[in-house]
């Protein structure tokens, strides 16, 4: 999944943005409110991780902006610890869900990866689909039979892709614009071999290809 992540303390970018990388995440950048606002019409993120004391441009006007203009992409806003205000001010503006300043890394990634299955209407606490459940933690899937199989992280945030959208055909523009991050070649073709690794390991019945469009995660029980 790709998230946008906006916040002015480079400290604390550079370490979520390490951390959230090494758990299976693509993560653009942005340190200010423009900027912020101008990625988030741009591009199609997954989740957005929303400070609200931004330089240029408030947080909660970027939110404003945001759902003004229809854009309806989660959104995790952070908010200081006192400022109890701007936790109601951001619901109001359509925040999805808020974090209040200092937090743990892994109860934002908990946050990010509960909200991701709640915009795509799944219920429980894993992302299943066609018999297969992901161990996001570990970054494994589980096969019907209970065998478990490791992913190496590309093949674990394009697996997590397809079985989000089941049934959609996905095109490799739209699969490499949520599996990698902004500095990514999007030219390269890159996605056709790790479908091709995904094959292998799954068994070529999960993934089709839809000639000229892109490719198909099955959405029928195994």
């Amino acid at each position: 999944m790709r998230l946008l992540l906006v916040e002015d303390d480079i400290a604390l970018a550079e370490y979520l943005i390490k951390d959230l990388s090494r758990r299976g995440f693509a993560v653009d950048h942005a340190d200010n409110g423009v900027d912020a606002e101008y990625m988030g019409d741009l591009e199609p993120y997954d989740v957005v991780i929303l400070d609200l004391g931004l330089p240029q441009r408030s947080g909660l006007e970027v939110l404003k902006n945001w759902r003004q203009g229809k854009n309806r992409m989660p959104v995790i806003i952070l908010t200081a610890r006192d400022s109890w205000h701007e936790k109601v001010d951001g619901f109001k503006a359509g925040a999805d869900d808020y974090l209040t300043k200092p937090f743990h890394a892994e109860e934002l990634i908990v946050r990010i990866q509960a909200l991701i299955r709640r915009s795509h209407d799944m219920a429980g606490e894993a992302i299943q689909s066609s018999g297969l459940t992901l161990d996001e933690d570990r970054q494994q899937v589980i096969l019907p039979d209970g065998n478990k199989l490791d992913l190496t992280g590309t093949e674990f945030r394009l697996l997590r892709c397809f079985m989000l959208h089941p049934g959609q055909i996905l095109s490799k523009t739209r699969l490499t614009e949520h599996v990698y991050d902004q500095d990514f070649d999007r030219d390269s073709n890159l996605i056709e071999v790790y479908v091709r690794r995904l094959r292998d390991k799954l068994g070529r019945g999960y993934i089709t290809t839809k000639r000229g469009q892109g490719y198909i995660f099955t959405d029928q029980e195994r």
